[in-house]
């Protein structure tokens, strides 16, 4: 009992509030390093700073004086290698998860409406689809990429958009709110390796983005018709209507600070299904 009496006493309340904040910062760093490139990176980093220690302790002057400039230099590298993640990081700490325009309450049914009806079309015919929707990060460089429309969101205008064979219908469609702000947009692929070899271009890409954002996306798959959903770097396949429907709904629904991932809270994380293009 005296030990521990004494580490009580010696440990006090900053103490661990301070261990529990890096704890917090570490598990945060950890996940977002997680999936990606990045991570393997990591690990190269960890074993250098290991082999640095040991050289030391062994007194092997060279290899030490040699791993300490590669440490040196290797901070310039590690801020362009690691600055995607940082971005990320940084973008995770200054926004919320809710719909960034100012969108009228009674607005969100029709909107809502108006995808699930074109994504629901969509699907029946079988045309490949990709739609994404803006959040609190801005996607003005995705933006300008595309064909700027910036027109009214209507079920009408998303199918005629992705009919195949016309100007606009190869890339995705970014929505913000209640308007589509361009079509024809080039996204960014995702690097992760866990994701399934068969996942096709507009898959990977719908991950993507959600990868280096918090914008949701919506596929429709032009083999099969079915629809999927990424968010946070996840993707969730063969969804109905009525639970896209919901999940819309949800996010668009006003709210302060909503940190837990949509598709977490529908449970409909489906990463190893079969992978379609």
């Amino acid at each position: 009992m005296s030990i521990i009496q004494d580490i009580y006493n010696f440990i006090g309340l900053r103490d661990i509030v301070d261990i529990a904040i890096i704890a917090i910062i570490t598990y945060s760093a950890l996940t977002l390093l997680k999936g990606t490139r990045a991570e393997q990176l990591a690990k190269g980093i960890l074993v250098i700073l290991i082999f640095t220690k040991v050289s030391e302790w062994f007194k092997l002057y060279t290899l030490n004086w040699l791993l300490n400039k590669l440490m040196t230099w290797g901070i310039v590298a590690v801020l362009v290698v690691f600055q995607p993640e940082l971005r990320r990081g940084l973008e995770f700490l200054g926004r919320t998860s809710t719909i960034r325009s100012n969108l009228n309450k009674s607005d969100t049914p029709t909107i809502v409406k108006e995808i699930t009806e074109a994504v629901a079309s969509l699907s029946r015919q079988k045309i490949g689809a990709l739609i994404v929707i803006e959040r609190q990060t801005g996607l003005n460089e995705i933006v300008e990429t595309g064909t700027k429309i910036d027109g009214i969101v209507s079920s009408g205008l998303l199918i005629n958009i992705f009919i195949p064979n016309t100007p606009l219908h190869d890339g995705a469609v970014i929505i913000d709110g209640d308007r589509i702000l361009a079509a024809a947009c080039f996204l960014p692929l995702s690097d992760s390796e866990f994701l399934s070899k068969e996942l096709g271009t507009r898959h990977r890409a719908g991950i993507g983005i959600t990868e280096r954002s918090d914008s949701l996306s919506i596929m429709v798959s032009e083999e099969t018709g079915s629809i999927s959903i990424a968010e946070k770097g996840s993707i969730s396949r063969y969804l109905d209507i009525p639970t896209l429907e919901s999940i819309l709904n949800d996010i668009y629904k006003p709210v302060i600070d909503h940190t837990e991932s949509f598709l977490s809270k529908w449970g409909i994380f489906n990463e190893k299904n079969k992978g379609e293009k």
